[in-house]
């Protein structure tokens, strides 16, 4: 098997981190985006192929030039807020394109993809820890788009396609080595926002309702970082190579910690306070979502190694205030 991966969405946030890893796996991760949200700067381990997932001929050219054996597929718009508001940009881009690519795909003869997708096809959920089992019933186009894109993977092994589906509930962190992080504009995510507030970037951090039937009254998520996430990725492009089926799996903790908990590590880890204001619940906001990530541990061998919060809010803190590598809880002193 050759080791070219194409990494759609590879300049992108958890896209650059698994390029890192597949290169450390001794893999070529060749990036393929079209820059629109990722950063060339992000592009260090492979080279970069600039187009658009649509883009059909640039992709069977790129998969042909490389000698592609399999895809990692992380093109894709995430923000919950604007695919309410502007659907069809959503569709367009996350169904249409994945469909483009899948569709380059069969006319290459590629037959193994890792999807990136999302705890947000399960929308509400009835149970937590949430199961692979779980009903998915998205709240916002979003997670409908993600969830499509799954469905058209369990029906394209008709042609022989394998798959698999990583549900992430809350990527978060930086990479230990300080030369990749978060960076999205604008900025949506609790922990950059946290950061900024307490290095002075930004008046304060929204939290957004404080009345939830939780035990401080803020909503509970789970947080991965996002190098365990980069090291699935590896692991369920592995399990494939070696002829594994396909999988749909989560991807957490198992743990949740609630906003307040995290503004509280975040001031520990900064030694600054975060200046806070309370603000109404978002509509579709659950009060928790955890994950049962049990069926990743059991299928993949693979488990959230480097996600306790202090190491997150740490890495995260080390990229956003560029003083490079901090000490990290579990660290080695000569």
């Amino acid at each position: 098997m050759s080791r070219a991966v194409l990494v759609t969405g590879g300049a992108g946030y958890v896209g650059s981190h698994a390029c890192k890893a597949l290169a450390r796996a001794g893999y070529l991760p060749v990036a393929f985006d079209n820059l629109t949200r990722g950063h060339r700067a992000a592009v260090r381990w492979g080279p970069l192929v600039e187009g658009d997932i649509a883009d059909r001929a640039r992709l069977v050219a790129t998969i042909a030039r490389y000698r592609v054996s399999a895809v990692m597929h992380f093109a894709a718009f995430a923000y919950v807020g604007e695919s309410v508001a502007d659907p069809a940009l959503y569709y367009h881009n996350n169904l249409a394109g994945g469909l483009a690519l899948l569709a380059a795909m069969r006319e290459s003869g590629l037959d193994k993809i890792i999807l990136s997708s999302t705890c947000a096809t399960y929308g509400v959920p009835e149970t937590v820890p949430i199961p692979e089992s779980a009903r998915q019933l998205p709240v916002n186009p979003y997670g409908d788009t993600k969830l499509a894109l799954e469905r058209a993977l369990h029906w394209y092994e008709v042609y022989g396609l394998r798959s698999v589906s990583l549900r992430y509930f809350n990527a978060a962190g930086a990479d230990r080595d300080g030369e990749i992080g978060e960076r999205h504009e604008p900025e949506t995510h609790l922990i950059p926002l946290v950061l900024e507030a307490a290095l002075g970037r930004r008046p304060c951090v929204e939290i957004y309702g404080t009345d939830y039937p939780t035990p401080d009254g803020t909503a509970i998520r789970d947080y991965i970082h996002v190098e365990d996430l980069a090291a699935a990725h590896v692991a369920a492009l592995e399990h494939l190579a070696a002829g594994g089926e396909s999988l749909a799996l989560n991807l957490g903790t198992g743990r949740g910690h609630s906003v307040r908990e995290v503004i509280a590590a975040a001031e520990r880890v900064s030694g600054r306070r975060v200046p806070q204001r309370h603000a109404p619940r978002r509509p579709g906001d659950p009060p928790v979502l955890v994950a049962d990530a049990r069926e990743a541990v059991r299928r993949l061998g693979w488990r959230a190694r480097s996600s306790d919060l202090d190491t997150i809010l740490a890495t995260a803190l080390a990229w956003h205030s560029g003083r490079g590598r901090p000490p990290l809880p579990g660290d080695r002193r000569e």
